[in-house]
């Protein structure tokens, strides 16, 4: 590793020099109390900035040992690390002047969830920083005096303020790493006592507006019913109270803008622990929870859908089911049983956003058209062996139709954002009416052994080469060491090389970085693990425990960048399923 004095003496000598000359500066220096790592040199001042790490011995950092031993103590740390970061960087962004993105210093945009980031790392060593930084430049003349100027005055302030614990407010980082242990005590009652959520008095669940998600100011406070209610003692906090909402089915009811919609969106953002401050830090939902919805459109490979669907009039083979262009109803049949496949011990379903035809058919229609006559089995008779038999329970929002209270253990009605528990009521009501059909015969889970066939990719001769040559003749390393290139387009898909994977309507994933992450591992799966002979489980298995285990690393081409935030393994079930190539 060279030393910051050498650094500088290169910096000055390509002063003035084309901007392809700062890539001379990639490496490794020693500063004090820190190291940094030159890691990417953009191609020009107007091309994505620079990547850059630097790398801070727990010895230098300060912080005390407990607050980074436990995992959910160190993703809030680090949270918290890449926040202040963060602040310290809007400090002097673009203070250095240039042309194009010169003098940017940017860093990971946390949002209203602790997500596990590769923006900072907290390793058995110390602290990794991740970022980006613009090389400035006048034209595309190296302007080596302000690159000085960012790397030997702004980030040894950012890094001294942002990364060593006595230069930080000893109790805010002691309430983040606090509100993180309590949160995990609130899961680990979830599991114990066969809860699916858990809603805490007093919190503030409507946000701000369709496009923020900071909390609603003068918004209603939630508060359980007296029925549900229930008081938890956790280690930092002491004892709180809220809505428990037990394992079954729980129907969510009420009036059009009474808050149905709004208690269901916390729910499904409760698989996720959230900062102080944001309202919902006390909305724990069963972190296998999975939002649930038609997707007309979706591409299907090979899943047995024949719980619900069944003798189609063409014939189709519904025990593994492919479509290019799946309907409502199909799509909401192959995201249930996709999602059991990825684990899911609970179902979000929201009837404004599912199709009508797959979660009930009224007895009208029944009568009007025969159950021989109709393929689909909907949701309704399916709901009740899915818990029983299957163990996974529903939360549902229902507004047009009374067919799901004669299935519910629960039911709630939403007024003006109160919740009422009315199931006593509307099961007597229930007495009085004549039941649906709600359970039908014939079930069982399929075997969930499908398999994903290995992506072919194109030689040098397809690609106009010879073997061993790329396009230009150069030599070239094997197909499979080829990375596929990554492009993301925000939250909602990615694409590899030129195939694109839409993800508008996974509706749990809460970052574009989660996104991009989703790309890497998908690459990685396509090129490394996808071989025709393993199960889809199997696939999603070793790409969640590979960076589980081994982090980031293995799924970066020669670097690991700033910029990927940690899915669930739900979310790596739904890309998977999601591939069309």
């Amino acid at each position: 590793m060279k030393s910051s004095n050498e650094l500088r003496t290169l910096l000055r000598s390509i002063d003035h020099r084309g901007y392809p000359a700062y890539k001379s500066l990639a490496g490794s220096y020693q500063f004090t109390g820190y190291s940094l790592h030159i890691d990417h040199v953009q191609g020009d001042p107007f091309a994505s900035p620079s990547s850059l790490h630097v790398e801070v011995a727990h010895g230098a950092a300060g912080f005390p040992a407990a607050y980074y031993q436990e995992r959910c103590a160190r993703v809030a740390l680090q949270d918290y690390l890449t926040r202040r970061l963060y602040a310290r960087f809007e400090d002097f962004n673009f203070k250095a002047k240039g042309s194009g993105k010169s003098g940017l210093m940017s860093i990971s945009r946390c949002g209203q969830e602790v997500l596990e980031r590769s923006a900072c790392q907290i390793t058995t060593s110390g602290i990794i920083a991740r970022f980006h930084v613009g090389f400035p430049a006048f034209g595309r003349t190296i302007n080596a005096g302000e690159l000085e100027k960012i790397l030997f005055d702004f980030l040894p302030k950012c890094v001294e303020d942002a990364l060593v614990y006595q230069k930080l407010d000893a109790r805010k980082v002691e309430e983040a790493i606090f509100l993180a242990e309590d949160q995990q005590a609130v899961r680990r009652i979830l599991v114990e006592e066969k809860l699916a959520a858990f809603v805490a008095n007093d919190s503030i669940l409507p946000r701000k507006s369709g496009v923020s998600e900071l909390p609603m100011k003068e918004s209603v406070p939630f508060t359980s019913p007296a029925s549900m209610e229930r008081t938890f003692t956790l280690p930092h906090r002491g004892k709180i109270s809220g809505m428990a909402i037990p394992q079954g089915i729980t129907l969510i009811v009420g009036g059009g803008y009474h808050g149905k919609s709004t208690l269901l969106e916390a729910l499904q953002a409760g698989v996720y622990d959230h900062i102080a401050g944001d309202g919902r830090e006390f909305v724990i939902t069963d972190d296998t929870a999975v939002k649930l919805r038609a997707e007309d459109g979706r591409s299907i490979r090979n899943v047995d859908i024949s719980l619900f669907i069944n003798d189609l009039p063409n014939k189709r083979d519904t025990t593994a089911f492919s479509t290019m262009d799946a309907s409502g109803s199909t799509s909401q049949a192959a995201g249930v049983i996709e999602s059991a496949e990825a684990g899911a011990g609970l179902f979000l379903i929201d009837e404004d956003t599912s199709a009508t035809n797959f979660m009930l058919r009224d007895d009208f229609m029944q009568q009007v058209i025969s159950r021989e006559k109709e393929p689909i089995t909907p949701f309704l008779e399916r709901a009740v062996d899915l818990f029983r038999e299957a163990g996974i329970s529903t939360i549902l929002v229902a507004g047009s139709s009374g067919a799901f209270f004669h299935i519910a253990d629960r039911i709630l009605q939403m007024d003006c954002y109160h919740p009422i528990d009315i199931t006593d009521r509307v099961k007597a009501l229930c007495a009085e009416h004549t039941a649906p059909r709600i359970q039908a015969p014939g079930f069982g889970m399929p075997d969930f052994m499908r398999t994903l066939p290995p992506v072919r990719r194109q030689s040098g001769r397809e690609r106009g080469g010879r073997p061993g040559q790329d396009r230009r003749g150069g030599n070239r390393p094997d197909n499979r060491h080829e990375h596929m290139k990554i492009k993301t387009f925000g939250r909602d898909s990615f694409s590899l090389d030129k195939e694109t994977v839409d993800l508008r309507y996974v509706e749990q994933l809460a970052d574009s970085e989660q996104t991009s992450a989703l790309a890497h591992l998908l690459r990685y799966g396509l090129e490394q693990v996808i071989d025709g002979k393993r199960t889809v489980r199997q696939i999603a298995g070793v790409l969640a425990d590979t960076l589980d285990k081994k982090g980031w690393e293995p799924f970066c081409a020669s670097y690991v960048p700033c910029g990927l935030a940690k899915p669930r393994r739900q979310e790596i079930f739904a890309c998977l399923n999601r591939f069309r190539g």
